[in-house]
């Protein structure tokens, strides 16, 4: 059930290059282009994957919906629109929009300190929280500090620890208590643990459980009908669901994880439904056909609220660290053993995608790789941009042109400033994976700031004897300073 920001792990996946032609495809509006482009079939037989199912949403409505290969491999049983998957954290933006909707009616204050909340069990000692007790806004945007990222997960007829011995360390990977690393709110640190206390504060708060919450105030007033929190060995649980498999193709135990850290991992879903909640939030977001999510909540829980150390920028629960065709995009990753997906929407114009998969890592991502990158290439989402570009002066060119450290994303790996018929270029493993190549041009802005195509922070770089040596990342009001990045001389 270990999670952090698995894109990296995509990486290793085996990148497939799609033959067809952009222009021929964006106008045919019954998208069933997407069906041939994709190959699932022949993608599932390739990497030994069991099942998946993908949905696509354009212009704020489900466009295109397909379900590929088997629940079980023991049963052959078809997957089919409503088949339920474990989403891993995809539950984490979930908890998220829930405890800012708990906000809004005012039965909460997320600036409150959540220990203040907590019944079972209270927020360990700390020299980090002496003076700065955590609150409620710091977990759910991974500033608190915690440790714990990921669980374990359980199968019926095994011993289910409960939310007090989880945070205690009592579980399977950890041996010793949540602790805090660092001052809340003065770093990042992806914290599934986090929101296992957040998931305790909620239900000593309203004496309910996380399933009970989740559907009263989200899963209920939007129809999803086949997304709960209600776990495996719990009544009323689905029962159209996908079980999960090894990388050999076998059932894992009983094929049904089950997940008492619901809030950071606990949820089952289709990609219908998780594009159903992308959609409301995109309504919510430009304030027009939103029956859930308010404007106020909807813009709240998206914002760019984390750039140090964040990987690019984080929300609540939502990851803001891509910038696809000059869109602003919130999107979350789920990796569970056995299962995951992806969900991923655009900030405006109602477009995006969602998929799940049914297999270990080594069969998941490669067709999961295949699948973002074939439908970002192939739908007509091209926003534009109002940023003002200048001639950069090639003095200018001479300082940026070398090797660096992973500067867009802090992930260790290599990155190149590139120049190519008069321009330069970023390259960078992560960007070219997700575009297939190398391309993303680095624009040099009239404010004197640089701008990446397909990356969303603004950059500002720092030079000594005539070489860029540090970068500020900028979103909007926030900004963070990244040092020492050129590799060599």
């Amino acid at each position: 059930m270990k999670n952090i920001i698995y894109i990296l792990l995509l990486l290793i996946a085996t990148n497939s290059n799609c033959q067809t032609s952009h222009k021929a495809v964006s106008k045919n509006k019954n998208y069933s282009f997407l069906t041939d482009s994709l190959n699932i079939d022949e993608q599932l037989e390739k990497y030994k994957l069991p099942g998946f199912s993908v949905v696509v949403f354009e212009n704020y409505e489900i466009v295109y919906s397909k379900q590929f290969g088997v629940k079980s491999t023991d049963s052959k049983e078809k997957i089919d629109q409503n088949t339920a998957f474990s989403t891993a954290s995809i539950s984490k933006p979930i908890t998220a929009l829930l405890c800012f909707m708990l906000e809004e009616k005012g039965l909460i204050n997320l600036d409150n300190p959540i220990d203040n909340s907590l019944k079972r069990w209270h927020l360990p000692k700390s020299k980090f929280t002496d003076n700065n007790s955590p609150t409620w806004r710091q977990f759910l945007n991974h500033t608190a500090g915690t440790s714990q990222d990921g669980f374990e997960d359980h199968y019926e007829g095994e011993t289910i620890p409960t939310l007090k011995q989880s945070l205690l360390g009592q579980i399977p990977r950890y041996d010793k208590e949540i602790e805090f690393l660092f001052i809340p709110g003065t770093s990042w640190q992806y914290s599934g643990g986090g929101y296992t206390i957040i998931q305790m504060a909620l239900e000593d708060t309203f004496n309910k459980s996380m399933a009970e919450l989740a559907a009263a105030y989200i899963f209920s007033p939007l129809g999803l009908k086949n997304t709960t929190m209600i776990q495996p060995n719990e009544k009323g649980f689905l029962t159209n669901v996908a079980l999960v498999h090894d990388k050999d193709g076998k059932v894992i135990k009983t094929g049904l994880p089950i997940t008492p850290q619901v809030a950071p991992s606990g949820m089952w879903s289709t990609p219908t439904d998780l594009a159903k909640i992308a959609i409301e939030m995109q309504n919510a977001l430009r304030n027009k056909n939103n029956k859930v999510i308010s404007n106020n909540v909807a813009k709240k829980v998206t914002a760019v609220t984390a750039l140090k150390n964040a990987v690019g920028g984080w929300s609540y629960g939502w990851q803001k660290s891509f910038g696809y065709n000059n869109y602003d995009w919130f999107f979350c990753n789920g990796s569970n053993t056995g299962v995951g997906g992806n969900v991923g929407a655009t900030m405006t114009d109602g477009n995006g995608f969602a998929f799940l998969a049914n297999g270990e890592k080594p069969n998941r991502f490669p067709v999961m790789a295949h699948t973002q990158k074939t439908i970002l290439k192939l739908m007509d989402w091209n926003n534009e941009t109002s940023d003002e570009i200048q001639e950069m002066p090639l003095s200018l060119k001479e300082k940026l042109i070398g090797t660096y450290d992973d500067f867009l994303y802090g992930q260790g790996i290599e990155t190149k400033i590139v120049e190519r018929n008069n321009r330069l270029y970023v390259e960078s493993m992560i960007l070219e994976h997700f575009k297939g190549k190398n391309d993303n041009e680095l624009m040099y802005l009239k404010n004197g700031l640089f701008k990446i195509i397909d990356y969303p922070n603004l950059l500002q770089f720092d030079f000594i004897d005539g070489k860029a040596t540090s970068v500020k990342l900028i979103r909007g009001n926030m900004d963070a300073e990244i040092e020492s990045i050129r590799k060599g001389k």
